[in-house]
């Protein structure tokens, strides 16, 4: 089975980007070629997806790490035997990437990076021999999720979804996806911390994304195991697994730091395309402008320009104007937009901020009522 070499680029800091909301903007820095770039940062991600064929039979494989990441039990076939139903591996021409089964309608919660700009798929459930032909209900990059739906539903197993609000770190976790083409593959380890926001830029494939409340994990997530299942040892699914960690200056992959989207998200954002076929409530907040980083003279990033003003939204409300600098935000200083994206990234629609502006020789304080990121 032939799998090509490239793969999409990710930064991930504890506090990164996350979007502005102007026109539905997403702040993050720019993606490029692994073989060509260098990046300056302490670490780098790669979305967990690949280029592959479609494997033609199910298998599990489970990883030898489980006897050492805290839970005394010598085996889980039980859980793995009750998952791997769920977790179905979809085709995208001649990628790959998994997915998890919603309901018995024949939904399917992917990774939008793993949908990407196509509109049908193949999706092989386990242990069938011949794909079912899908098509996409919606996908919402901003949290780099997407729903396809099967026409055929005849035996498709719903996996069960646990709160995500309530995983710790230490729990034990293992993730289940179909990792170089490798389906119903199974790794283990634990869940590492909670709240992670992560920055996916864009790139030729897609606009990127910004997670605020991600899981990291040290379960091995490997290419392919984009959209799979993160579970519990009760096998409920906590989290859809999206990108794995690799060395900032070699590029090379990291195991034991990979990040999925929670599964209470996973779960609203899902439900909301099922039922409407797009994203109504993105419970992200945003300022209501389009920015830019300003340089100043010596070309070093000096702050976040305004560029446009959304009419009616919270920067307007504010009195804020195109041309105005922000250099903080909530007392956290805001050289560039990755940084003001990183204050807001933990804050939510109508709470309180107070920015820092520059206009002109004037120095202000402004105090702003967030709003929501516009939904697709």
């Amino acid at each position: 089975m032939k799998t090509a070499q490239r793969a999409r680029r990710a930064v991930v800091a504890v506090v990164a980007a996350a979007a502005i909301g102007g026109g539905g903007v997403a702040v993050g820095a720019a993606t490029a070629d692994p073989a060509t770039s260098a990046s300056t940062t302490s670490a780098s991600t790669t979305s967990a997806s690949t280029r592959s064929a479609l494997a033609p039979k199910a298998s599990a494989t489970t990883s030898t790490s489980a006897l050492s990441s805290g839970d005394a039990r010598a085996s889980y076939a039980d859980v793995v035997r009750q998952v791997l139903p769920s977790v179905v591996l979809i085709g995208i021409g001649d990628g790959l990437g998994s997915g998890v089964v919603l309901d018995h309608s024949g939904n399917i919660v992917t990774n939008a990076h793993v949908a990407g700009s196509a509109t049908t798929f193949k999706v092989q459930v386990p242990g069938e021999p011949v794909p079912r032909a899908a098509r996409l209900v919606g996908s919402y990059p901003a949290d780099d999720l997407a729903v396809v739906r099967v026409g055929d539903t005849h035996g498709l197993q719903p996996a069960r979804f646990g709160n995500s609000a309530k995983v710790q770190a230490g729990d034990v976790v293992l993730a289940v996806g179909n990792p170089l083409g490798l389906s119903g593959s199974v790794t283990s380890g634990i869940v590492s911390a909670t709240g992670r926001v992560v920055t996916e830029p864009a790139s030729a494939g897609g606009p990127g994304a910004t997670l605020p409340d991600a899981i990291q994990t040290s379960a091995p997530i490997n290419p392919g195991n984009s959209g799979g299942a993160l579970v519990t040892t009760s096998g409920e699914v906590i989290g859809i697994p999206t990108l794995t960690a690799s060395g900032s200056q070699s590029g090379s992959q990291v195991q034991g730091i990979g990040f999925a989207v929670p599964s209470n998200l996973a779960r609203d954002i899902a439900r909301q395309i099922v039922t409407s076929g797009k994203v109504t409530n993105s419970h992200r907040a945003a300022i209501g402008a389009d920015v830019g980083t300003v340089t100043g003279p010596d070309g070093t990033a000096a702050g976040v320009g305004i560029v446009a003003i959304t009419t009616g939204g919270p920067a307007d409300h504010a009195g804020l104007r195109s041309g105005d600098v922000i250099r903080a935000a909530g007392g956290t200083p805001t050289p560039d937009t990755q940084a003001l994206a990183g204050a807001l990234a933990a804050a939510h629609p109508d709470d309180h901020i107070t920015l820092s502006v520059v206009r002109g020789a004037q120095q202000l304080s402004v105090k702003l009522t967030l709003g929501a990121l516009p939904a697709t």
